[in-house]
């Protein structure tokens, strides 16, 4: 049975609405960390704290709506996805923050579509046509092309890091939705978040600031943002995006996501916003608009 155009389109809304929320992450987790020259929460308190606080919530939303326990066969997909977005992502995004501005982890990360898209035809055996797959890579390496010019070619240490995060997060948000198929969304996140919290939890105290009063007001602006929304309220939308509309093809709608990183990284961070960046952003989104007219041959979540 393959994917009914309506639920499709669903799918695309909710994966777009989950990308707005994910996009102000890279602003807000530069606020949360700081630069180097004047570095604020420590990398491994933003990881393990928002996961923490985002866990707490899960907790009371788990009790409020009664949801069923994970069955034991589901454990193992729910790993995957902890280790690839509480622990993976956050993680390599935050290190690579404090030595880069959030502009140029926007456009690096751009590869995660991609990625999301290799990891789930293997893992669901899905066949996308040719022409989904040469808008894919045309999209990724008009990405990878404006990381180029805005880095001069220049391969720094902090992009390792933020490509070991576009692998964790491939990795996870397939696992995630895997999971969507057979539980609700809202609480695929919410038992990922609520069983690494044994871990979580005390890394998060062990690693807390010194001397809270000395981190400005804005940093914890950050990291409650990405706390509340990027590690909890965005996948509500993201997993349920993929669960309808497919993980091949709704993974296409993050081709934006860095774009929508640079806009947010103006007013919140004052960097400058250059004119080609809006044009590789309107290139970009063209790829992802013909790409959705290509066949992807996807079946239905069950």
């Amino acid at each position: 049975m393959t994917i009914s155009s309506r639920h499709e389109s669903r799918g695309l809304w909710w994966g777009l609405l989950g990308v707005v929320i994910f996009a102000m992450t890279f602003p807000m987790t530069r606020l949360a960390v700081g630069p180097s020259s004047d570095p604020q929460l420590p990398p491994l308190f933003v990881t393990a704290g928002r996961a923490a606080l985002a866990g707490a919530l899960s907790l009371v939303y788990l009790a409020l709506t009664r949801a069923p326990k994970p069955q034991r066969s589901q454990l193992g997909a729910i790993a995957v996805s902890a280790l690839g977005t509480v622990v993976g992502f956050p993680l390599f995004l935050s290190l690579a923050l404090r030595e880069v501005p959030a502009m140029h982890a926007a456009v690096i990360t751009g590869v995660l579509p991609l990625g999301t898209a290799v990891a789930a035809a293997i893992a669901f055996r899905q066949r996308p046509s040719t022409g989904f797959w040469i808008c894919a890579v045309a999209g990724c390496g008009l990405v990878l092309a404006f990381a180029a010019i805005q880095g001069s070619g220049h391969f720094q240490a902090a992009d390792g890091f933020l490509l070991l995060a576009v692998a964790c997060t491939a990795i996870g948000y397939v696992a995630g939705a895997q999971l969507s198929r057979s539980m609700r969304a809202e609480q695929v996140i919410c038992w990922v978040l609520v069983l690494s919290l044994p871990v979580t939890a005390p890394v998060a105290w062990l690693s807390r600031p010194v001397d809270a009063s000395a981190i400005h007001p804005a940093s914890w602006l950050g990291f409650g943002y990405v706390s509340v929304f990027s590690m909890w309220l965005g996948f509500f939308a993201w997993y349920r995006g993929l669960a309808q509309g497919g993980t091949v093809r709704v993974s296409q709608v993050q081709l934006v996501q860095p774009f929508l990183a640079l806009l947010f990284a103006v007013p919140v961070l004052g960097e400058r916003l250059e004119p080609l960046t809006v044009v590789f952003s309107l290139a970009v989104i063209a790829t992802v608009f013909i790409g959705k007219k290509m066949p992807a041959n996807l079946k239905a979540a069950t």
